[in-house]
């Protein structure tokens, strides 16, 4: 972001930053309790407090522990080669932003303003507060529900056991209702300064993937409970938002993920971490594309994902080109959005023109989705604003929930949602109930795939898995990377022949794709995934020490 975004986060940091108890019991314990007796009296005041929420919001993540993306070593959640540690921010950093918003919420509650005034940043901490007992709930499962900060540590709560996560997920739902009744209007930006504060839009955006999310997770991992009334959630969410009128696809799906992109009038932003300077003589960066030149690629597995221009998948397609000869040969008759998320053979990339083979990511394909030469260049400008959640993701999300409340979609809800997104890349096919049909597809498996292709490297794929409980299925394979050809590339076979696949698709006697020459990233014999304990995160041992017992860990974790 080029504007000047949140001018008063030096002056909270430096507050919250005073108050941390000496000797924590729990690391979730937050920063509780502001001594200053002059703060807390004004709107000024309230909207500086929230300001910290902003830079404690999640930055840009290539995340690896799916099956679409992939970096130079194997990720241990990927490849299932983890255990249970000690502490980790994964649970202590979400508590310690929750803490944040529990002392917002008491200290803005008790300030001389009108609840009108009040509750406008009441909602904020109060959306904040969702979005991290969400992101605790995916990994957790049951996690203890703490709605207020701490003045002693002789507070029996510190040492609360977990709740079950559907109290947790109700609570969340209570804090969004909330906040999209008293945030503002995602217009209501008075001044470049103001972009990037939630609004109501972002309040529905988020109830919309979290009912979404707990729905199906309910429905495929069979917990307890009406799993329709979490769907309803998010369908009720989606069509509101998409009732507002105030968001619609970006028209360029190229230009989406970069400078072109942002601010209000990309109406398909809905949720935003801002980046540039902060008002303070600083700048608040992020290093995505340094991180796409050595760190990332994309996998042969999410490559066979991409539908031909006939709408129909590699295995059904007279289009395909098995086996391919060139490197070149995955994009002939495909989504064009597959051009749009990976190089081309020469195309202008990290240094020069791309080559497979020759760059520093793994030996997968290599990521030009939100790619910035100019960004790579000169570190300094790495600040790109980072979208958490955009329309696109709203449609499909709102496609699926349809589906999987109704158990069917018509065909205008399919216009509406997939085939929207679709036509925004100039891709023809549409899906349709006859379509499927007629070619042996299922509309949910179409639905599921959307959501890959389209959101290739923005976080949503392992969670998805997750929730679809597919991961079992997904992750202990054979992950493959580039197609070799020496055409294409420096590289000699010799010294990747060991990793490439032969005749058939075969490595190490065994079949794992449909041709030969293709690069295999990692094994499937180093990888495993266990559906009895694999689906939830280990809760680090200190916590549970740290509780007396109270917190549990979960099952199959030792």
């Amino acid at each position: 972001m080029k504007t000047i975004v949140f001018k008063s986060i030096s002056a909270i940091c430096i507050l919250l930053g005073g108050i941390m108890f000496a000797s924590c019991e729990l690391d979730r314990l937050p920063e509780t309790v502001l001594a200053d007796n002059t703060f807390w009296r004004s709107e000024t005041d309230l909207r500086g407090a929230c300001n910290k929420l902003y830079v404690d919001l999640p930055g840009f993540n290539h995340d690896k522990r799916a099956d679409d993306i992939v970096g130079t070593a194997a990720n241990a959640t990927s490849s299932g080669n983890w255990t249970v540690p000690a502490t980790s921010s994964d649970w202590t950093n979400p508590y310690n932003k929750i803490g944040v918003c529990n002392n917002i919420i008491l200290k803005a509650e008790a300030a001389p303003l009108s609840d009108t005034q009040k509750n406008r940043w009441i909602a904020e901490a109060r959306f904040f507060r969702a979005f991290h007992y969400f992101d605790l709930v995916q990994k957790y499962g049951d996690v203890p529900l703490i709605l207020k900060p701490f003045d002693s540590t002789e507070d029996p709560d510190i040492k609360m056991g977990r709740t079950a996560r559907e109290e947790v997920i109700q609570q969340c739902y209570e804090d969004l209702r909330f906040a999209e009744e008293w945030l503002p209007d995602i217009d209501n930006v008075k001044s470049d300064a103001d972009w990037g504060r939630v609004s109501k839009s972002a309040a529905m955006g988020m109830l919309t993937r979290i009912g979404l999310y707990e729905g199906t997770f309910s429905k495929y991992h069979g917990l307890s409970g009406d799993y329709k009334s979490h769907l309803k959630v998010a369908v009720d969410a989606a069509q509101r938002l998409i009732n507002s009128g105030k968001h619609e696809l970006y028209s360029d799906f190229n230009r989406l993920f970069l400078f072109d992109g942002e601010g209000r009038k990309n109406k398909e932003n809905v949720f935003v971490k801002v980046y540039g300077p902060n008002g303070a003589g600083a700048t608040i960066m992020h290093g995505n594309s340094r991180q796409l030149e050595n760190g990332s690629c994309m996998t042969r597995q999410a490559l066979e994902q991409f539908l031909y221009v006939d709408g129909l998948p590699r295995e059904k397609s007279p289009l395909a080109i098995i086996p391919e000869t060139r490197y070149d040969d995955c994009f002939t008759n495909r989504d064009p959005r597959l051009g749009m998320t990976i190089y081309h053979v020469g195309e202008e990339a990290y240094k020069g023109g791309y080559t497979p083979f020759s760059n520093q990511h793994g030996n997968g394909y290599g990521i030009k989705k939100g790619f910035m030469i100019d960004e790579w260049t000169t570190n300094s400008k790495e600040t790109v604003d980072k979208m958490i959640i955009r329309y696109a993701e709203v449609l499909l999300s709102y496609a699926e929930a349809l589906y999987e409340y109704n158990g069917s979609i018509t065909d205008q809800q399919l216009n509406q949602t997939v085939n929207a997104v679709r036509a925004r890349v100039g891709m023809e096919a549409r899906l349709t109930n006859s379509f499927a049909q007629q070619n042996g597809l299922n509309i949910l498996d179409e639905i599921r795939r959307e959501r890959l292709v389209e959101f290739i490297d923005e976080g949503l794929r392992y969670n998805d898995i997750i929730r679809w409980k597919i991961a079992e299925k997904v992750l202990p394979v054979t992950i493959l990377g580039l197609k070799y050809s020496e055409l294409d590339t420096s590289a000699q076979r010799e010294d990747l022949s060991s990793r490439l696949t032969t005749e058939g698709g075969m490595y190490k006697g065994k079949k794992v794709c449909d041709q030969a020459d293709i690069y295999v990233i990692e094994d499937g014999a180093s990888r495993s995934f266990d559906p009895g304990k694999d689906y939830y995160y280990p809760i680090p041992t200190y916590e549970i020490a740290t509780s007396e017992g109270n917190v549990e860990q979960n099952p199959g974790w030792k």
